[in-house]
């Protein structure tokens, strides 16, 4: 479970924010969060904020993150970092970006964090806390300068000469097989799923329908009668793409393309209709909800970490809110799966839904553009108090300024 992640210095966020997924003192919906190690660890988080305004670039950055941490054995030695800092500064566009995460796996926590820029990685640590004590990993500074325990100096010190400035010493110990290191390393690199475009993802979605079979057609079919789709069967199937399509492909596109290549075939039933229907023939919501379906149930089974840019597109409200209950829900969602998400889905913003912990606010400054980040619990808010309503009056902030002094059809 993610408990908080910081960054400073990083696209639109110049100074240190912190998103945190720590349930504060607040009574009520206790069964938004679970305790591990005596810690209130919220199930979901909901981000809102004007366009531009730096929701998605949270979510970017922690893509990154993952993304050069699953790449740093692979790189080459003189191999720029996708760090890319806050450009309106001109003090903080040529410093090094801060990046901090804190997160629980297998009941322990850990905090992991590095200092870097596009050439080299300055400072990198990984603390973790068996008996409730603070116990160092590691610690990494001056680039290339470790610190261990007394008790695992001797391997890693071997294991440090294997290690360049560009790369992450997480990374590369886990890959010589340093057992401390490997439950933060495989946490961060395969237990949190950021998606932009489920549109992307159809074909993930499509092979897991395939690989798991009938355990997530039952989830699929589940989820699809509670959430009113009237769809009682579908088949997902690998087909030869027809020889007509493809001699319409041009030659210099053929290259890349393998011999016999396959699509995906995937037919609906609906109700009452003896007839399967071709997905792409479906509504958007239904397509994409078809293909968000796998996403979902992997993360509630394998305790894992779901975080969506733009929850609500092509969604219906209700359909929305089922989504947050199914990860707020105590008895499906016993172990924590996470779901973080941005949305414009003002009907979300109810105490009854969501406590003041897990709503969020982006909002960027138009002077400087420097994105802000913040919470509902930064406001005194009554728990009568309509929230929707505070928002779009502008009471918490982040959402867009419109100016009405522009006519179209003013005569020249």
């Amino acid at each position: 479970m993610i408990i908080e992640f910081s960054v400073t210095n990083f696209l639109s966020f110049k100074d240190r924010v912190t998103f945190s997924m720590i349930a504060n003192a607040s009574s009520g919906l206790d069964s938004n969060y679970v305790v591990v190690n005596d810690k209130k660890i919220l199930k979901t988080a909901a981000i809102y904020g004007a366009n531009a305004s730096g929701k998605s670039n949270l979510f970017k950055i922690l893509t990154n993150v993952i993304f050069m941490l699953s790449t740093s054995n692979n790189r080459d030695i003189n191999a720029k970092l996708p760090i890319i800092p806050f450009k309106f500064d001109k003090d903080t566009a040529n410093k090094p970006s801060e990046f901090e995460i804190k997160f629980i796996t297998d009941n322990i926590r850990y905090v992991y964090g590095f200092i870097a820029d596009k050439n080299k990685i300055y400072e990198e640590y990984l603390y973790y806390y068996p008996n409730g004590k603070e116990t160092k990993i590691f610690d990494r500074t001056n680039i290339n300068e470790y610190t261990y325990s007394q008790k695992d100096k001797k391997i890693l010190k071997e294991i440090e000469t294997m290690n360049t400035s560009n790369k992450f010493f997480l990374a590369t110990a886990t890959t010589w097989n340093y057992e401390k290191t490997k439950p933060a390393y495989l946490f961060l690199t395969t237990c949190i799923g950021t998606y932009f475009n489920i549109e992307e993802f159809k074909n993930i979605a499509f092979n897991a329908y395939i690989s798991k079979g009938d355990k997530l057609k039952k989830f699929a079919l589940d989820f699809l009668e509670k959430a009113d789709f009237n769809i009682e069967d579908f088949e997902v199937s690998k087909v030869d793409i027809p020889n007509e399509l493809l001699t319409n492909i041009p030659d210099f596109l053929k290259k890349g393309i393998r011999e016999n290549p396959k699509a995906f075939r995937v037919l609906l039933k609906h109700k009452g209709d003896s007839n399967y229907l071709y997905l792409d023939n479906e509504s958007m919501g239904t397509q994409m909800i078809f293909a968000f379906i796998p996403f979902i149930e992997d993360t509630l089974n394998n305790n894992k970490i779901l975080i969506i840019d733009e929850l609500d597109k092509s969604l219906h409200p209700f359909l929305v809110h089922y989504i947050v209950e199914i990860f707020n829900d105590r008895d499906i969602n016993k172990d924590g799966s996470q779901l973080i998400f941005n949305t414009h889905d003002t009907n979300l913003l109810d105490l009854n839904i969501l406590r003041r912990d897990q709503i969020w606010f982006t909002e960027k400054n138009s002077d400087n553009g420097e994105s802000e980040l913040y919470s509902l619990s930064d406001f005194s808010v009554r728990k009568q108090e309509n929230i929707e309503k505070g928002y779009i009056l502008g009471r918490y902030g982040a959402v867009p300024v419109i100016k009405n002094d522009l006519n179209l059809w003013e005569e020249k």
